[in-house]
């Protein structure tokens, strides 16, 4: 395959990698304290729901797309330029949305078992509808271990960061 292609592929993993740590630790450094301050529990229900959804599908996707273009930078490379930093910094990105995938299935089964099944996937403690009541506790639980789990994301997703710029500086030299 030419050189540029496997230039392209390695750039956009670095980059969407790039974007993905920066939007988790966002996530968990900015946006969720300022959730936390709200008065209301009924208003942050209803923002972090909104928020986990929309950020969630998007660090998905940014998952897919970095892990994709590294895996396919080193399936294309000749034999002698495939570098392990491309497998490492894409299982980084693996470990990473594995986590995500994993926390999610946790907070099915924790709904399940209360007998609220999945009207309460969103994690929050609350029914689905505009007008169910909201345990504040429950929401401030749920916004916490997003918290975490955004800064577990950034960091596993940073590490991988760190060796994709290494090893492409490395390529270049």
């Amino acid at each position: 395959m030419s050189r540029t292609t496997i230039a392209i592929s390695k750039f956009v993993g670095s980059i969407s990698l790039g974007l993905l740590t920066g939007i988790s630790y966002s996530l968990a450094t900015l946006t969720v304290p300022s959730l936390l301050a709200l008065p209301s529990a009924t208003t942050a229900h209803h923002t972090f729901t909104r928020l986990r959804a929309l950020a969630i599908t998007h660090l998905r996707a940014l998952s897919l797309v970095s892990g994709t273009s590294l895996v396919l930078a080193y399936w294309l490379s000749p034999r002698r330029a495939r570098h392990p930093y491309l497998l490492w910094t894409s299982l980084t990105v693996a470990l990473g949305a594995a986590g995500d995938l994993w926390s999610a299935r946790q907070q099915r089964l924790r709904a399940v078992r209360r007998g609220r099944g999945d009207e309460e996937f969103d994690g929050s403690g609350a029914g689905t509808g505009r007008d169910a009541p909201v345990n504040g506790e429950e929401v401030r639980n749920a916004m916490e271990g997003f918290q975490v789990g955004q800064m577990a994301w950034a960091g596993v997703s940073g590490l991988g960061f760190v060796m994709s710029v290494v090893g492409i500086w490395g390529d270049v030299f």
